[in-house]
């Protein structure tokens, strides 16, 4: 394999709380080639899956079906209208409907069944998917973007006899291989819009019989057969990639592989901004490629929304704006073109130097854990920029190539909403490193996911040394390929006989990965006596430590069950108490699936509530972190030294 010298940034799988807290983990140095993995997981095994009900493709979107309540699933809009949904349980019986007539047009189900798609995103291009998961069949994207030949390269590497497309204008493309006898064995061509009665004519003509995909849904409502629901070790994907010379390679992906690699950006994620069922994705990043059919995955498997947009990239904040979607699927051309339309527009010196000065204002916010969308420098500047987008976005998530610091850094602070980084490729099923959430730095790709191994390897020719924390970066793990279609002398490039990816790219660690306090505080803070609290990690300690304050009218009452007695003042101080309330909150922590590093080792407990008044809150009641580690310098100098 050809290495690329492109230097991606990776974070070591370390910790910090904030900038504050940071400690090297020797538990992540797997082996004398330096394989580092994630400290998010339940133990020494990989990450295969999330949800035991959901190993698969086909799995995933039925528990979003059960979960659901049949609620809506796949939205389209014709222009100046508002979105249209087919439910869930549409989209699985029109997916039963077209698998079962597939398989009265000679398609098998089975995993040698391979099922050509071409196709721009929208509702059908998943019904289809669906359908080929429903019967064990495999899913081949088709698209014209990677060179003269390559659908004809597709078709005939993986034999395909059947391909279902969007337009008549791509039927015609089909079938002008098929008369210069350059795919021979394509029988049958599936419609999504509708065509003249003279292209099914010429179809015939050269042996390829073309009908919409109506008739076919209608032919397999006649005819049901029952699903045949693949293994999460059975082949769900073939996404042919380009390689530097030659022709496409053909990445095999596994049900399993897929899942694993969603379930990664789950377990990374779950306990600041778990999806939702009322989330609702925008769809325009072709689901041809990986990184936009994962995160659609996301979405199912919880019972969301996905709407897609009309096809025409001009039209996208049209389309936001009908949508208001909370998750925004994104690359970095395209936050790249909103940075650089948003100052176009501050049009003087003095407009600009506004712009710049609110950003840094949320910028130091945002350094400090806080992500907001409700600050007067919203009000002021950002909220025109917000709504461009449909006023809701919670979630962005960028990967295909690397974003400009300067650029993710100024929309995490003017769009108030995570903005995570994550970098992979095709044959590591989509990502295999991301953005720890509370790390929102800029400038690297995050650590790696929890379904996956890093490893660095010199590259002596460019001079990379794993000595000095650079290399070709390699991965290993349940979301790592099979391998590539009928190219056994790629394959045995791309994978090694250890099962390590060499992905051709150059990598360089760089230290530290943080705790986000805000979460383990959000879990604390459900513990019946404490009212409020506050999380600590310093940069030369190994735990993390609190301030907590109880709640004065519940604490007496929790203190007397446990045989406790006292006044709210002799409580506070109360040695016995202070032990009860902190494997309280341990306990939660770990009902929670906090792991040990980030659960408190020692409190204090203090009697005087945080508040605006005092400076320890701000006008929004959030926590103010600085004043806090300052307010409290002495009490947490003394917790780590009981704590040590």
């Amino acid at each position: 394999m050809q290495t690329q010298e492109i230097l991606r940034m990776l974070r070591l799988p370390e910790l910090g709380d904030l900038g504050q807290f940071f400690r090297s983990l020797s538990a992540t140095t797997l082996d004398s080639g330096g394989a580092r993995r994630s400290v998010i997981g339940d133990g020494p095994q990989l990450l295969t899956h999330y949800y035991d009900d959901a190993r698969t493709m086909y799995e995933v979107f039925r528990r979003g079906l059960s979960i659901s309540g049949n609620g809506p699933c796949l939205g389209f809009r014709n222009p100046k209208k508002p979105y249209q949904w087919l439910s869930y349980q549409e989209v699985a019986d029109r997916a039963e409907f077209l698998g079962s007539g597939l398989l009265q047009h000679n398609c098998k189900p089975c995993t040698d069944q391979f099922i050509g798609v071409f196709a721009q995103n929208r509702p059908e291009w998943i019904i289809a998917e669906l359908a080929c998961y429903t019967y064990s069949m495999v899913v081949v994207p088709l698209y014209d973007t990677l060179g003269p030949g390559a659908i004809r390269y597709i078709i005939n590497t993986a034999d395909i006899s059947t391909v279902i497309v969007d337009k008549p204008q791509k039927a015609v493309v089909l079938l002008e291989h098929v008369e210069r006898k350059e795919t021979p064995g394509l029988k049958l061509i599936i419609l999504m819009e509708p065509f003249e009665e003279a292209l099914k004519d010429r179809g015939q003509d050269c042996g390829v019989v073309i009908k919409s995909m109506q008739a076919v849904e209608d032919c397999g409502q006649r005819n049901h057969h029952v699903p045949v629901p693949p293994k999460p070790s059975d082949l769900s994907i073939v996404c042919f990639t380009s390689g530097t010379t030659g022709n496409p390679k053909g990445a095999m992906l596994t049900h399993g592989n897929v899942v694993a690699d969603f379930s990664g950006f789950l377990k990374v994620t779950e306990k600041v901004i778990f999806p939702r069922q009322d989330d609702v994705l925008i769809s325009f990043l072709p689901l041809a490629h990986m990184f936009e059919r994962v995160i659609q995955s996301v979405v199912y498997c919880h019972g969301g929304r996905v709407g897609f947009f009309q096809g025409d990239i001009r039209l996208l904040s049209d389309d936001m704006k009908a949508l208001c979607p909370t998750i925004f699927p994104v690359v970095p051309r395209l936050l790249n073109r909103m940075y650089d339309k948003i100052f176009s527009q501050a049009d003087t010196s003095l407009k600009r130097w506004l712009l710049e000065f609110a950003a840094k204002r949320k910028q130091a916010e945002v350094r400090s854990g806080i992500i907001r969308n409700d600050s007067i420098w919203d009000e002021l500047f950002f909220h025109k920029i917000q709504a461009s987008l449909g006023g809701c976005v919670r979630m962005i998530v960028t990967g295909a190539a690397p974003a400009s610091p300067t650029v993710l850094g100024f929309l995490r602070a003017a769009l108030g909403c995570q903005v995570y980084e994550g970098y992979g490729q095709t044959e590591c099923t989509a990502g295999c490193t991301f953005t720890t959430p509370g790390d929102w730095t800029s400038g690297h790709v995050g650590a790696p996911l929890p379904c996956n191994h890093i490893k660095l390897v010199d590259v002596k020719e460019l001079n990379y040394w794993t000595s000095k924390g650079e290399g070709e970066i390699c991965v290993r793990g349940p979301n790592v390929f099979k391998g590539y279609l009928k190219d056994p002398e790629r394959t045995k490039e791309a994978l090694d006989d250890d099962g390590w990816l060499h992905t051709g790219d150059i990598g360089k660690w760089l230290p530290g990965e943080y705790i986000a306090p805000e979460m383990i505080e959000n879990i604390y803070i459900r513990s019946e006596p404490v009212a409020q609290v506050y999380v600590h990690g310093d940069s030369l300690k190994a735990s993390l430590v609190g301030i907590v304050v109880p709640d004065p009218e519940v604490m007496p009452s929790w203190a007397q069950k446990r045989g406790i007695e006292g006044t709210y003042a002799e409580l506070c101080t109360n040695k016995e108490l202070k032990k009860a309330v902190l494997e309280d909150m341990v306990r939660l922590g770990k009902e929670s699936g906090l792991h040990s590093f980030e659960q408190v080792k020692a409190i204090h407990i203090h009697s005087d509530m945080f508040s605006v008044q005092n400076g320890l809150l701000t006008p929004t009641l959030k926590a103010k972190r600085p004043e806090l580690r300052e307010y409290f310098k002495k009490q947490i100098e003394e917790l780590y030294s009981i704590s040590m």
